[in-house]
């Protein structure tokens, strides 16, 4: 495993060290990094993977995990909050994402999740805190529900819980998924950052931002695999109801924008009905004014329901 760390606005940097793992090619070309002043950024080499991460802060760990279509500059307003109360913020570009570079195009439905052990592994963390938006939260359900001594609290934002019951209400909340399934490289995807899912309008520049890897083509290419073989598999289980046949064990606080329609106060109350028959520490937040991109539209709220949860939970 070799952890190269670099200071330049390019991601393709090239390292003299041998590498035990075999070492995955840099791309050629890719975008700049967005500004965010006090982060360092590393690439992580693990078997057939360059994962690229940002991180701030020096303390107990804490996981970033971006959703989808974005990457590690998700967090760039909340993990220097976080960072500031001592801790030491991990923001990785999961695979398919950012400037995270994979050997192999193909993803199945726990990748994610090998990826991200792997990373805890090389950067001898042995628990961590947890936060987790859209995409990201799969594969945190999948560290919390099957390697729970490696998680000291999570937090997850804009999706329910894994054990949420199956209402036709919810279905509203996957109206997304086709175009994602469907994608054909080179199409744009600007259309996920309209008003249905943002309480205010992005400015231009950070929606350029969030979709500047895409222009990758090994990056625009891994959305239907991650789509067809990693949420479709587990959106699945969640309505087969597997993960409501297990018990969550790692103190887990869900978080809404009262603007994310049809997650609403009322249908989570409907869908998780007693839930702590699932679960042993399990708290609901809601944010006013901000829907899906919750991150967006409201960091400081975010940033203080984390530092929040972690002081209380753990």
């Amino acid at each position: 495993m070799n952890v190269v760390f670099y200071c330049t606005k390019e991601v393709a940097v090239a390292t003299s060290e041998p590498s035990s793992t075999g070492s995955v090619e840099a791309p050629t070309w890719s975008p700049p990094l967005p500004e965010a002043p006090g982060f360092e950024h590393l690439i992580i080499e693990t078997p057939g993977l360059r994962t690229h991460l940002a991180a701030i802060g020096e303390g107990e760990p804490v996981m970033l995990l971006h959703g989808f279509p974005q990457h590690w500059w998700q967090w760039h307003a909340i993990a220097p909050v976080i960072a500031e109360h001592g801790y030491r913020v991990i923001c990785p570009d999961l695979r398919g994402a950012g400037w995270t570079v994979a050997q192999d195009p193909r993803v199945e439905r726990e990748t994610r999740l090998h990826d991200l052990l792997a990373i805890l592994d090389a950067l001898h963390i042995e628990r961590t805190h947890l936060v987790a938006h859209d995409m990201g939260v799969i594969t945190a359900w999948q560290l919390t529900y099957g390697h729970p001594e490696r998680v000291r609290t999570a937090l997850q934002l804009a999706v329910p819980p894994a054990f949420m019951k199956f209402s036709p209400r919810s279905l509203p909340g996957f109206r997304h998924l086709p175009q994602f399934i469907w994608h054909s490289p080179g199409t744009s995807l600007r259309g996920i950052f309209s008003e249905e899912y943002v309480a205010h309008p992005m400015p231009e520049p950070v929606i350029e931002a969030h979709l500047a890897p895409m222009r990758r083509p090994d990056i625009d290419s891994a959305v239907r695999p991650l789509t067809r073989h990693m949420i479709l598999p587990e959106a699945a289980r969640l309505t087969s109801g597997v993960y409501s046949r297990q018990r969550l064990t790692v103190p887990t606080l869900v978080v809404f924008g009262r603007r994310d329609r049809p997650w609403t106060e009322e249908l989570m109350g409907r869908t998780c009905r007693n839930p702590h028959r699932y679960a042993d520490r399990i708290e609901f937040a809601y944010v006013d004014d901000a829907a899906h991109f919750i991150t967006d539209d409201a960091p400081a709220a975010i940033a203080n329901l984390a530092i929040d949860w972690f002081e209380r939970a753990a």
